[in-house]
């Protein structure tokens, strides 16, 4: 009877120990968020920001979560260096005053047992708005190179930018932006 109960015991805190909230850092060299507009009606414009960190806590058992991203703005990297400077300008991202975009996330949605939806703040220009990412594909997994677990997603929302104060030359430049957000996180 005691040999059973040790057993129970030992079940139980192993069980709540896969339960416990995971950290995972993100790792920047596979984090790389773009941003796409209409530019003057004639093409889509794909641009990214080149420096990403922050950490992602998950708890699959209790299907919730929480991100912290923090967006070297002055990292923007559009092709041309000149137009990386016209898009750090007071105009759009202002990036001498508000060097960071931030993400904030405090409330998971699942589908089944991944990450479906990821609520949340978004900081651009010293400008906070609720923001959802919507996870178009989540994997979690050893990876291969570290031997450690690791987490990747595809993320997606869109936005206007005069919500932000960068809403320069909209309607023409178009105001609604798409923000996707490839990002791998390591397992603390």
């Amino acid at each position: 009877m005691k040999k059973i109960a040790a057993a129970a015991v030992l079940a139980t805190l192993s069980a709540g120990t896969l339960a416990a909230p995971e950290t995972y850092i993100i790792e920047g060299s596979h984090t790389l968020p773009r941003f796409e507009y209409n530019h003057l009606g004639f093409s889509t414009q794909v641009s990214r920001f080149d420096k990403t960190s922050g950490k992602i806590v998950i708890d699959f058992a209790a299907k919730t979560g929480s991100a912290d991203v923090v967006i070297d703005a002055t990292s923007v990297n559009t092709g041309s260096a000149k137009f990386d400077e016209h898009i750090q300008g007071e105009d759009f991202l202002d990036t001498a005053k508000y060097p960071t975009i931030t993400f904030k996330a405090d409330r998971f949605k699942f589908q089944g047992d991944r990450p479906a939806k990821v609520e949340g703040r978004l900081t651009i220009k010293g400008v906070t708005k609720p923001a959802t990412l919507t996870v178009t594909t989540f994997h979690c997994g050893l990876h291969p190179m570290v031997k450690k677990q690791a987490c990747g997603a595809n993320a997606f929302t869109s936005i206007k930018r005069s919500d932000f104060n960068a809403g320069k030359y909209a309607p023409m430049v178009s105001d609604q932006v798409t923000l996707t957000m490839p990002v791998e996180a390591i397992k603390e």
